[in-house]
């Protein structure tokens, strides 16, 4: 079995859907589903290679309150280890509230909580090499871990023999790149969508996109692009397109996580990189089809054949 270390942000999300706007005064407005979840581009990204069928350890952190007893509950629940989350007394439990629209879209109102308090000093860095690959998942909302303690993680990740891979969340701040450069010759794959790649690097296209985050040493970038599925770049390589699925989209909360834990469980399965981003935009379709970033996927098989099965994007240049 693969066995995945998922470090970083862990949420608990509470979404609610449809709304199409927020009731003046004391009012209310009924709507049909509210779910609560564990999200984050650490947090959900576990879930999904947990039901996957993956060996994963969840590592991040969460306040001492009930909300991280849940957070803990729910993860074990679907079978991630969460023995290396770290409780911050101090602190409250990262959570968002999501009133998702009804075309998907998901405006967040979010308490940043122990994520802003997560470092170093809460992985277990000898305990890396004990897996096949470690993501990191959330730079930009971990002040206390983006930067030189991320870098720290992946070096002594990759220095044991694992896959690195890495996400980002898209929270504009200076200095964006910087924060990104000491992390990147530790990184095997970079998996950002292109709105947080355009951020980031101020560029447009996804050549150049690509070539910047390349330039800084990543192996290979890619960049997820919604319904336009991913884009996959390594140096001195022609680009490889693959598509998005064709499905009725109720909630795109997770879709980049999805599309995460697919291509690196499929990439340690020692997959073709072409395929495990197909399996990964397979995920992250799958999610779209339901609320909240567990939604969607049932597990592997069922996942696989979805894959070889279903109609596509067409893709447009």
């Amino acid at each position: 079995m693969v066995q995945i270390a998922s470090i970083g942000v862990h949420i608990m999300d509470v979404l609610g859907r449809p709304v199409s706007e927020i009731p003046p005064g004391q009012n209310i407005a009924l709507i049909d589903e509210i779910r609560v979840t564990v999200a984050g581009t650490a947090g959900a990204t576990a879930v999904d290679l947990a039901k996957l069928g993956a060996d994963v350890s969840s590592m991040g952190a969460t306040g001492g309150d009930e909300l991280g007893k849940v957070m803990r509950g729910i993860l074990e629940r679907y079978g991630v280890d969460s023995s290396g989350m770290r409780t911050h007394t101090d602190v409250p439990t990262s959570a968002t509230m999501l009133p998702i629209r009804p075309n998907g879209e998901r405006p967040a109102l979010h308490v940043m909580g122990a994520n802003a308090v997560f470092s170093a000093k809460d992985v277990d860095l000898p305990a890396l090499g004990a897996f096949d690959v470690v993501h990191v998942g959330g730079t930009f909302l971990m002040p206390a871990f983006d930067g030189p303690d991320a870098a720290t993680v992946l070096a002594a990740a990759k220095e044991q023999g694992a896959i690195t891979t890495m996400d980002v969340l898209g929270v504009q701040k200076d200095g964006m790149a910087n924060i990104l450069r000491p992390c990147m010759p530790h990184l095997d794959y970079f998996m950002p969508n292109i709105e947080e790649a355009e951020m980031v690097s101020g560029l447009s296209t996804r050549a150049d996109l690509a070539g910047f985050f390349l330039d800084m040493g990543a192996t290979t970038v890619i960049l997820k692009m919604g319904d336009q599925g991913a884009s996959i770049n390594r140096v001195g390589e022609a680009e490889v397109r693959v598509p998005a699925f064709a499905v009725d989209v109720v909630d795109t909360t997770g879709c980049g996580d999805a599309f995460d834990a697919g291509f690196m469980l499929t990439t340690a399965m020692g997959w073709e990189i072409d395929q495990a981003a197909r399996f990964g935009a397979a995920c992250g379709s799958l999610v779209a089809t339901g609320l909240g970033s567990d939604a969607g996927i049932v597990d592997f098989d069922s996942t696989r054949t979805f894959m070889e099965t279903s109609e596509t994007i067409p893709l447009v240049d």
